[in-house]
């Protein structure tokens, strides 16, 4: 018999974190995936490019490009670092934009998922409100359009609980009648990590499945089934609490070893075993008794504001060339 471990395997929407899964060790390479970090000012950018099926499965990621800004000082609402954090988004995304091949003429539709009724899954609608949409002016009135903005229109389709349709059929309608040559769908996404909440930008060129963060896997927003490429943007907002307690044992062991050199006379059979082992036994505690929680700091709502408006003003100066990049911050409040 064959025992399935996905329901107690760690789990999180970064591949940031999981090649860290995959291979703790950053300076031991992983065949077939590419790795770039560059860490300047405290912003860390770390770029992987999972070129092959081996890296794919070493991961357990699609292959693809994935790009992580991550950014601990934003957790102080410190607006001069938010504004060089948007900056830096835009030019990220826009480097991203060249090397998958889209060009300043093709038309993009923003996808805001999530549900804005609930405040750490309200990050898409966040975004849309904040984008700057053009369509409807190339389709009104052409000839009054400047020169340096493109065809970019938004949405935000809410959740299957609350309208009955999938996000991904909705797309798929918007996508028939008005032919964008791009999608950039926005979602909340969960982390392994809790420093990594509200702090961390990933962009990916795979597509996104709405509700994957939660355990909900559902039709995806993807180039396989809309037909055309879609560019996936998501910012951690919520942690499991079985993932939490096992941090906590972990940071605890790593503590303890400072004090003394028999960390398993405090912490026993815990010491010895394996971080992933150890996650299981949480799991098997925490689900039976409805314990398990989807978890998110008490300080949400203005993490996701601020978030929101980072990424809404990145993509603004990395889809039109007429908001400079330099002057992004300008749209940040």
């Amino acid at each position: 018999m064959t025992v399935d471990l996905r329901a107690f395997s760690v789990r999180t929407d970064l591949a940031l974190e999981a090649r860290e899964i995959a291979q703790p060790d950053l300076n031991v390479a992983i065949p077939g995936v590419v790795e770039e970090i560059e860490d300047r000012q405290g912003i860390k950018v770390t770029r992987i490019h999972v070129q092959t099926e081996e890296g794919s499965r070493a991961l357990g990621r699609l292959q693809g490009r994935y790009v992580t800004l991550e950014v601990p000082g934003l957790r102080r609402k410190d607006s001069t670092l938010q504004d060089r954090v948007a900056t830096k988004f835009a030019q990220e995304f826009a480097t991203f934009l060249t090397e998958i091949g889209v060009t300043k003429e093709h038309k993009v539709l923003i996808v805001g998922l999530g549900n804005w009724k609930v405040t750490p899954d309200a990050l898409g609608p966040t975004v849309v409100e904040n984008v700057l949409v053009t369509r409807h002016y190339f389709e009104l009135s052409p000839e009054q359009v400047s020169p340096g903005y493109r065809q970019v229109s938004a949405v935000a389709p809410g959740v299957l609980g609350i309208t009955g349709i999938e996000s991904s059929e909705i797309v798929q309608g918007i996508v028939d009648r008005t032919k964008p040559d791009l999608i950039i769908a926005i979602d909340s996404l969960a982390s392994k990590a809790l420093e990594r909440v509200n702090t961390t930008i990933q962009i990916a060129d795979i597509g996104i499945h709405p509700g994957s963060g939660i355990g909900n896997k559902r039709r995806g927003l993807t180039k396989d089934i809309l037909g055309i490429p879609c560019i996936a943007i998501g910012v951690p907002t919520v942690c499991y609490a079985s993932t939490i307690v096992n941090n906590a044992i972990e940071m605890m062991k790593e503590h303890f070893s400072t004090q003394t050199n028999n960390t398993r006379d405090i912490l026993g059979m815990l010491d010895d075993i394996h971080e992933q082992e150890r996650l299981m036994l949480v799991k098997e505690v925490l689900e039976p008794l409805g314990h398990d929680l989807i978890v998110t700091p008490k300080e949400v709502d203005e993490f996701m504001e601020d978030m929101g408006n980072i990424i809404a003003s990145g993509l603004n100066a990395a889809l039109h060339e007429a908001v400079d990049n330099s002057n992004v911050a300008a749209y940040t409040h």
